[in-house]
């Protein structure tokens, strides 16, 4: 079985419509859909931030085309997002200057490097360069 690469990124946050406007106004990202439930934004390239309710999806979801199973996660959960290495030291400025605690700063042995920081339901939030994997 091949796979061609992630299209869905979920977290479970307290409140969907406060973390889609977090999202929306640091990455600029474009909403697709929000409910109190759910919360669907627009990533570069084909990939989509999914943000559920916490413990908001327990039951089948009935959609026109077929169920999607219930489904949900807990805790501080991680997410990575591409930048240029060009762009690192002007991300850490825009974190400072938004109020948003810079957590860790790591440059890897292959050459990249990755900034850490905590969203409003504090998962961990990597903005990460070329050179960290040896596939990126």
């Amino acid at each position: 079985m091949k796979i061609n690469g992630v299209i869905e990124t979920a977290l479970c946050v307290e409140d969907v419509e406060r973390s889609a406007q977090f999202y929306e106004q640091l990455f600029g990202l474009r909403r697709l859909h929000c409910d109190p439930v759910f919360g669907a934004l627009a990533l570069p390239g084909p990939a989509v931030l999914l943000l559920f309710k916490k413990d908001g999806r327990r039951d089948p979801i009935p959609t026109p085309g077929g169920i999607i199973p219930p489904h949900g996660a807990s805790g501080e959960l991680h997410v990575a997002f591409k930048i240029s290495r060009e762009d690192l030291d002007s991300c850490a400025a825009e974190l400072r200057e938004r109020g948003i605690a810079l957590e860790s700063k790591v440059d890897w042995p292959e050459g990249g490097s990755s900034l850490y920081f905590r969203d409003l339901d504090r998962h961990l939030i990597e903005l990460i360069t070329p050179g960290c994997w040896a596939t990126y």
